[in-house]
């Protein structure tokens, strides 16, 4: 009897779990980038943005109890050309991790597309700001590109990934629980 009740409260207690954190995740929604800019160097492309709202009090909560922030982008650019499927060029990840030194009381930010370079901060609003930037991005090396051909650089970021505890995950695997991403920005260009 206690097997079948348990059965049948499973999926409700899952569906309940769902539905708060798609509510959670609606919330906020909000969260985009702004100021996109595409420029080159002497020698490469190179991408420049800022996320907006990306960061919540529930991750600012677990930030000062020693749960690290971790935002992972993913960029791509491609080469189109009408009546030609694209030709994708680069496809990279990178992230930034921020962390609460309570010792020193201060926060690091380890931005690792730079080769792993960590600041720190004595105030939270500076941490935030280096870490909501993506500050001069080598895409490509410009001898890579054609002129007067046109590209489409895609750009994605995933700011908060919660996961289901004691391993249900391993129950519902279908489920993508409850990250909060920006959507794919596109920004189109003639080299």
């Amino acid at each position: 009897m206690h097997r079948k009740l348990f059965f049948f409260l499973l999926p409700l207690a899952l569906l309940f779990l769902f539905q708060t954190a798609h509510a959670q995740a609606s919330e906020d929604g909000d969260v985009h980038f702004s100021d996109l800019i595409i420029t080159t160097s002497k020698t490469h492309l190179l991408l420049f943005g800022i996320i907006n709202n990306g960061v919540t009090d529930e991750m600012l909560q677990g930030l000062h109890n020693g749960i690290p922030i971790q935002f992972t982008f993913l960029v791509e650019l491609n080469k189109t050309e009408k009546n030609w499927p694209d030709l994708q060029l680069v496809s990279m990840q990178f992230r930034h991790i921020l962390t609460y030194d309570t010792l020193q009381e201060n926060y690091r930010v380890e931005t690792n597309e730079k080769n792993q370079k960590i600041e720190s901060f004595s105030k939270l609003s500076d941490a935030l700001k280096a870490m909501n930037e993506i500050n001069g991005l080598l895409v490509i090396e410009l001898s890579q590109l054609i002129p007067d051909s046109s590209y489409q650089l895609r750009l994605k970021a995933t700011l908060y990934e919660k996961t289901l505890p004691m391993k249900l995950h391993y129950i519902v695997p279908f489920v993508s629980w409850w990250n909060v991403e920006t959507d794919w920005h596109t920004i189109e260009f003639t080299y």
